[in-house]
């Protein structure tokens, strides 16, 4: 039957919780003040399920792979403490779920988007991407940036500049996010002959594509400030994260030991949820004129 503990092991829940941090954020951005109760419980249950569901069909498929990889080996489908059939029923009664919740208590925009972040996962990156192309990672990751987009529609009910400009930086955050676990758990991938970078190509180029993705990473990120979208409070904020984020790539070209690139990995999350904070911060204590004109005004 499998214990509670077992299935919401399925939905990935750290990663989740990441997830829909960011989607909750988009919610806040998209409206002054708190969001309408509605749109924000119902909103955020919804992406959590899908979410959770997109997770659990990401361990069925990856059933063989998590076998025989140290990360993944203790998976309640790889153990077999869950069957394949109990992991595909809770998968579909999931999404089910959250389809229904998005779509008759939040928008049907909402709940679409939603449905198209689940199946890029489910379908394109976990059953094709992942196995078919070394930039699995890179071609995937707008499935895991939609988040905050979703946040954004389930509260206004249409899609916005502004919102996209948070898909596009998670989305350039993921591959040196990604690459600098995939260095450190490069033998596992190797093993289970998953095409990951560090495997196809090796570490030194893929800590140099860590790096370029970092840089365009920073470049990214400036331009909620840039467009008026936030202000000072966050682009101080960003600098800072993104120095630190320099800092860690440079030094992973030439490590001190091999446990660094897990040092990296652990920086990047700490890092998007300090950027998409300072955002939020930005939007409640900075003046909407300072938010909108002030550093057009300072650089002209």
């Amino acid at each position: 039957m499998g214990s509670f503990s077992e299935y919401l092991q399925l939905t990935k829940p750290r990663v989740v919780a990441l997830l829909v941090f960011c989607a909750v954020i988009g919610m806040f951005l998209a409206v002054p003040g708190i969001p309408p109760w509605r749109a924000l419980v119902f909103g955020t249950l919804g992406i959590w399920m899908a979410s959770g569901s997109a997770a659990a069909f990401n361990h069925l498929i990856d059933e063989r792979i998590d076998k025989l990889m140290a990360r993944t080996a203790r998976r309640p489908l790889a153990t077999g403490s869950l069957t394949p059939h109990q992991v595909l029923v809770f998968a579909v009664l999931l999404g089910i779920a959250s389809m229904l919740v998005l779509a008759l208590l939040v928008n049907p925009l909402t709940a679409l988007l939603t449905f198209g972040g689940l199946i890029g996962y489910a379908l394109v990156y976990t059953a094709y991407l992942k196995r078919a192309t070394p930039q699995n990672i890179v071609i995937g990751g707008l499935a895991g940036a939609i988040p905050p987009v979703l946040g954004w529609t389930a509260v206004t009910g249409h899609l916005h500049a502004f919102a996209l400009q948070l898909c596009l930086i998670i989305f350039v955050w993921t591959p040196p996010h990604f690459w600098a676990l995939a260095i450190f758990r490069r033998d596992d991938y190797a093993r289970a002959q998953v095409p990951m970078l560090p495997v196809t190509h090796g570490i030194v180029y893929t800590r140099w594509q860590v790096l370029f993705y970092t840089v365009l990473l920073v470049l990214v990120t400036l331009l909620p400030a840039l467009t008026g979208m936030s202000g000072l409070i966050y682009l101080g904020g960003a600098i800072v994260l993104d120095l630190g984020f320099l800092y860690y790539a440079v030094r992973l070209l030439n490590p001190p030991d091999e446990l660094f690139p897990m040092k990296v990995f652990k920086y990047s999350i700490v890092y998007l949820m300090a950027l998409f904070a300072f955002l939020l911060a930005d939007h409640w204590l900075v003046e909407p004129m300072v938010r909108h004109g002030l550093l057009f005004e300072a650089v002209g």
